[in-house]
């Protein structure tokens, strides 16, 4: 009976074999073989920047650097072990090693001391549903004493520190372990150590190259490294759009503006992973593409030649005067008064440096448009347009230029005793100041009378405001950069301040909207947007050569003067009648290129770094131009915050403005001679042949 039972369960087993074998055999077989397509995507290098010359400014520089790779069935334990090989060949930061990655070590160094630390009754928790693994996880971190941690030698820590790196990166997706400083011997090490190194790779990664130092460098951007990848405020913003937790992306300026031209297209590899997770095979999609380049409407080597000559007049005023210890900072911006396009974008600031206490001179192109301040007279283009436009005045109109009292505020005029009887183009030729003030309190409906209270109507600040706007003051002129600002309005509603508000005292002006302002007068009354950004092209493989367009960025006109043509020729006359002699900008007299323009002192107050001296008295100075006066062709604009206290002081806006229009002039014939001769190279070999 025992035989014939054994016997038959045999029999039994035998059967349900080969039913499993003949009748659901290729069923198994295809299971057991059966794979998975996961699609990795690899990041590819940024696009360039090029200057409006093709002058390369933003390059990729080429970076030997370490990869990990991490497998679906790589365990924590397997990768430790690889971190630990690594460690002994090559030099990591450890700076940023904290007590929880030695304690996250420490668990699966030792697996079984850290399971002993959470009691019975807290595991049934566990098992009951009761508690989460993340709960009891953090329990066991926290009952990780530090004498356990504190005991790791240096090879322990850079251990740590790689095993960081590893364990950030995605499944399949290689993640950057050590791109920067990477030694010839350490590449060399890891590479022959390869198959004793799983998932570890040798490769070449890229970073951001600035051919031209620092100049333009707080407008240009940065951009993220691999261990800060995608930031946290954006985070599902970017992963919906098929990024990586460690890819690199703008942080900020034209970098964060043209992220989406500039990230390029990722490379695309498909891995083939059986059901253990082993890669059986990859595929190459797409080879990836890197970012679109972008061409600037900056003209380098002008931005050169103009930051050198900001940085030479701020010391120079610096070592002349002893009253510009509060002046740290002046910007200077070149336009092309018809299309907008920023030729130069130039700003300096003076900052301490926190090791040595030294000033250093860095670029602050940032603030000609986050920045604002007092500008002084340079706007009273705008206040005589805006008095023909309400009918206060009419152009030559003569008005008495006198010391004005209201009730007991004494308020006129730089000269003592003023000009006598000027009309509206020798007031800008002079700068008069009370010019300016009759005509605002005519447009406010006030009756001034010598010695007596002055009544107007509030109603003229929001006149003269919206009029100031048309030209760019006090509204965001539309840069293609983030965080313009528009500066900021006076609150009160007096008299005194409505005339302050006509003579550039009271509200004030970024560097940029004065630029955009000038601009609006030089080319007749069209307020155009301006931008930096002239292009966007294809990437092409020769990096001597822009590739084909895709995209040019046309002018465009943001509103038009409600003012008649023969009103703003007026303005311009005057303009042109300031450079001349008796004229506050006569140091432009025989310039060859025969420029218009106005000039700004502004008395203001301090509110720059050195918080325990804000609220001083100090002087602004600024200066708007245009050139040729006849036919304009570029528009600049000057503006130097707290230039001096005191009634006196360094003349360092009409210096930068002057040697400025000098090298845009000089450079553009140098270059117009240099092509000439090319062109009769070219004849002569024409010639000969």
């Amino acid at each position: 009976m025992l035989f014939f039972v054994v016997f038959l369960l045999f029999s039994i087993l035998i059967l349900r074999l080969g039913e499993i074998q003949i009748v659901f055999g290729d069923d198994f077989k295809r299971e057991i073989q059966r794979t998975e397509d996961i699609t990795v995507s690899n990041p590819v290098p940024r696009g360039k920047m090029f200057d409006r010359n093709g002058n390369v400014i933003v390059d990729n520089t080429p970076l030997n650097a370490i990869t990990y790779t991490k497998y679906q069935n790589t365990s924590q334990t397997e990768m430790v072990e690889t971190a630990e090989k690594l460690a002994k060949i090559i030099n990591v930061d450890t700076k940023k090693v904290r007590d929880r990655d030695k304690k996250d070590y420490w668990m699966i160094k030792n697996p079984d001391e850290a399971k002993n630390l959470i009691t019975k009754k807290e595991w049934s928790y566990y098992d009951d549903k009761k508690w989460d693994y993340k709960k009891i996880y953090n329990l066991q971190l926290d009952r990780i004493k530090e004498s356990e941690i504190n005991h790791y030698s240096k090879e322990d820590i850079k251990a740590i520190a790689i095993f960081k790196k590893m364990n950030s990166g995605y499944a399949l997706a290689p993640q950057i372990v050590k791109n920067k400083d990477v030694s010839p011997k350490e590449f060399a090490a890891v590479s022959e150590n390869l198959e004793n190194l799983p998932g570890v790779d040798t490769t070449t990664d890229w970073e951001r190259k600035y051919v031209f130092g620092d100049t333009l460098k707080t407008i240009i951007g940065n951009v993220s490294s691999s261990e800060e990848g995608l930031p946290k405020d954006d985070l599902e913003k970017y992963m919906a759009r098929d990024y990586s937790r460690n890819d690199r992306v703008g942080k900020s300026y034209l970098e964060f503006k043209y992220e989406d031209v500039l990230h390029g297209q990722k490379a695309k590899v498909i891995n083939k992973t059986d059901k253990a997770g082993n890669v059986l095979a990859q595929e190459v999609v797409s080879e990836g593409q890197r970012g679109k380049d972008l061409v600037l409407t900056i003209d380098a080597e002008l931005q050169k030649k103009v930051e050198k000559i900001i940085e030479e007049e701020m010391w120079d005023a610096k070592r002349r005067f002893g009253n510009t210890g509060l002046m740290d900072r002046a910007f200077a911006i070149l336009i092309d008064p018809h299309t907008g396009e920023i030729l130069s974008l130039a700003g300096k600031q003076l900052v301490r440096d926190n090791d040595t206490g030294k000033l250093e001179m860095r670029d602050y192109a940032q603030g000609t448009f986050t920045t604002s301040y007092n500008v002084g007279s340079a706007v009273k283009g705008a206040t005589i347009l805006t008095g023909y436009k309400t009918g206060a005045i009419y152009p030559g109109e003569p008005i008495m230029d006198a010391p004005m009292k209201i009730g007991q505020t004494v308020k006129g005029s730089w000269r003592a005793g003023g000009f006598g009887l000027i009309n509206d183009l020798t007031a800008l030729k002079v700068s008069s100041n009370v010019y300016m003030f009759k005509t605002v309190i005519r447009i406010a409906g006030g009756h001034y009378v010598y010695g007596q209270p002055l009544s107007i109507n509030p109603a003229a600040f929001n006149t003269v405001r919206k009029s100031f706007s048309q030209f760019g003051l006090g509204v965001r002129t539309g840069i293609d950069l983030p965080n313009e600002m528009t500066g900021f309005p006076g609150s009160e509603t007096i008299p005194g301040k409505l005339m302050d508000l006509a003579i550039g005292q009271y509200d004030t002006y970024t560097p940029i909207q004065l630029a955009q302002y000038v601009s609006t007068i030089a080319n007749g009354g069209n307020r155009m947007q301006p931008h930096v950004v002239k292009e966007i092209r294809e990437p092409i493989m020769d990096n001597n050569k822009l590739g084909p367009v895709i995209e040019e960025i046309q002018p465009k006109v943001l509103n038009t003067l409600d003012m008649k043509e023969e009103w703003i020729k007026r303005v311009q006359q005057g303009f042109h009648m300031v450079t001349q002699t008796g004229g506050t900008a006569s140091y432009f007299k025989g310039a060859s290129y025969d420029p218009a323009a106005k000039t700004g002192t502004a008395q203001a107050f301090y509110y720059g770094s050195d918080r325990s001296k804000w609220g001083t008295p100090v002087m602004n100075l600024s200066l708007v131009s245009f050139a040729p006066y006849n036919n304009p062709e570029v528009a600049i604009a000057v503006v130097v915050p707290w230039a001096y206290q005191g009634n006196t002081g360094p003349s360092i806006n009409g210096n930068i403005g002057k040697k400025v229009l000098d090298a845009y002039f000089d450079l553009k014939k140098e270059r117009q001679s240099d092509k000439g001769k090319k062109g009769d190279e070219q004849n002569t070999n024409n010639t000969n042949q």
